[in-house]
């Protein structure tokens, strides 16, 4: 059985995003716009919480398995 999606705010998703790569382009208001260099966007709220639906949005984006943001939130 996979494992639960930790609650995360938005600046610790974007620091676990920037160690594998992912660039902050730019910030509108309350949400920076990420790139990386293979061309994979994402766009991240910067709240206390980012609700499980979102960061599964943001997972999904990033083309990564939720298995591996769950290792990559870890090491942070």
């Amino acid at each position: 059985m996979s494992e639960k999606l930790p609650v995360l705010s938005g600046k610790e998703i974007i620091k676990a995003l920037t160690k594998i790569g992912f660039v902050p382009l730019r910030q509108k208001r309350s949400h920076v716009f990420l790139r990386h260099a293979d061309g994979r966007r994402t766009v991240v709220p910067i709240h206390e919480e980012v609700s499980r639906s979102t960061l599964m949005d943001i997972i999904d984006q990033t083309k990564l398995t939720k298995e591996e943001f769950l290792r990559l939130v870890r090491s942070i």
